[in-house]
């Protein structure tokens, strides 16, 4: 038992539980960049435990009515088949060694993905629109986001938490932000499972690896969730911009200046965005 590891799963599962961000955005770079894991491994093992981590926070929603079931059925229908052929594709067409670059690569690229969705979204969140907990269902565009965020998760293990709830608020912007969520962990439980069943059957997860993660993460939703308050996440934000970017910088081979300068960039604009989003919500107020 690694207690590095149980405390990494403890961190990032408190900030799940407190900002909703999806733990393969976090973790999976973690355990890249700070344990030396290769990257293949790094993913499969973070989406077998993410398929136990994610029905916690989707049963509190479920149990609040706040679970949009007909997109989560429309969703499925692309998230599922993008997660578990993306990962058949790629381990048959390429070597180990290229696969564990090029999952390497694709979670740089994702982790950008999701700063730039994370700012897009408090720059959505400050239209003056009515919200609502029921839409009606586009199937063609909510399919294909699906297929979008099925093919990044089962690549990266990323994308679930960031980039689908983003696409989601565009296509339905009336959709209430607690439905939002609701429905994005809803839907993340079959397409995690499809990603975590397609690494098994190549045997890239590590178990004792995804066992000692655990055993950090469980109580860290729990313990994120009771203290969740839009307050304490608003200042994780700008610290979540840095860490997510200085991560991608690095996963794409960049040196450690370069980081960190794109690193307090991303901070400076998501302090911009969030005040700006606040400003929106007390003039909406």
């Amino acid at each position: 038992m690694s207690w590095q590891l149980v405390l990494a799963g403890l961190l990032v599962g408190f900030v799940i539980g407190l900002t909703g961000m999806g733990g393969g955005a976090l973790m999976t770079p973690i355990l890249v960049l700070f344990f030396g894991v290769n990257a293949l491994v790094a993913v499969s093992s973070d989406l077998v435990a993410s398929l136990v981590v994610k029905p916690v926070g989707a049963a509190v929603h479920r149990h609040r009515g706040t679970v949009h079931w007909r997109l989560v059925r429309l969703l499925c229908l692309g998230s599922v088949p993008g997660a578990f052929g993306s990962v058949v594709a790629l381990r048959l067409l390429a070597d180990p060694a290229a696969v564990a670059r090029i999952t390497q690569i694709g979670l740089g690229v994702v982790l950008l993905c999701a700063v730039v969705a994370a700012v897009a979204r408090d720059v959505l969140d400050r239209r003056g629109r009515p919200a609502t907990d029921t839409v009606t269902p586009k199937p063609v565009p909510t399919v294909l986001i699906g297929l979008v965020g099925g093919t990044a998760v089962g690549l990266t293990s990323a994308g679930s938490g960031t980039l689908v709830i983003v696409c989601l608020l565009l296509c339905y912007p009336a959709l209430a932000p607690r439905t939002l969520v609701g429905t994005d962990l809803a839907q993340a439980i079959p397409l995690v499972g499809a990603a975590a069943v397609a690494h098994l059957i190549f045997g890239d997860v590590q178990f004792a690896l995804t066992g000692q993660l655990l055993v950090g993460a469980l109580p860290g939703v729990a313990a994120g969730a009771l203290v969740s308050a839009r307050a304490v996440g608003a200042v994780l934000k700008p610290v979540l911009a840095l860490v997510l970017t200085f991560s991608a910088v690095k996963l794409l081979g960049a040196p450690t200046p370069a980081a960190f300068l794109a690193s307090g960039g991303a901070v400076l604009i998501s302090l911009v965005a969030e005040t700006s989003r606040r400003a929106g919500t007390l003039s909406r107020g």
